[in-house]
């Protein structure tokens, strides 16, 4: 099995990496949530992120088919959006890892005053397994940064 963290892992492991995603994902708000369906087929939606806490959570609606994917197998892909035209300006950011869903009273109570969600919803908290940004430096180099739990950042370039 993969090592895990959560956000604040992460971010501490991390920082000037955490601080690119984070700002990358502010940048728009609504991101693309991948899933494993029953028959292990991938399932791509839309989905709103926020980073409270120390953690990065996933909220859905009830009864939703990635809220169902997840209960059932909690392995998640997310991508951040694009943006208009193919510049996407900060890069493309992808989070790789598992999600937990939160049914602690008391935790959700945290996450519904700061957030305010329409009532009903799902709430899952991540555990990262990885993160990568992608994005293009000097017109030149195509960049490549990978973060797994307990490695350092690894960085490619190519031309």
């Amino acid at each position: 099995m993969d090592a895990l963290t959560n956000w604040a892992g992460f971010s501490s492991a991390e920082p000037d990496l955490a601080r690119t995603v984070e700002d990358r994902f502010a940048a728009f708000t609504h991101h693309t949530l991948a899933t494993l369906r029953r028959d292990g087929s991938p399932r791509t939606t839309g989905l709103e992120v926020r980073f409270l806490r120390g953690e990065l959570w996933l909220g859905m609606m009830p009864n939703s088919l990635k809220a169902l994917d997840l209960r059932r197998d909690p392995r998640f892909a997310l991508q951040t959006n694009p943006g208009e035209g193919t510049g996407m300006g900060g890069g493309d950011v992808r989070i790789s890892g598992r999600a937990i869903e939160v049914r602690d009273p008391e935790e959700r109570a945290g996450y519904i005053e700061e957030v305010e969600p329409p009532q009903p919803f799902h709430l899952f908290r991540t555990e990262l397994t990885e993160v990568a940004r992608t994005c293009v430096e000097d017109d030149t180099y195509l960049v490549v940064e990978v973060w797994h739990p307990g490695e350092p950042v690894r960085t490619l370039r190519r031309t």
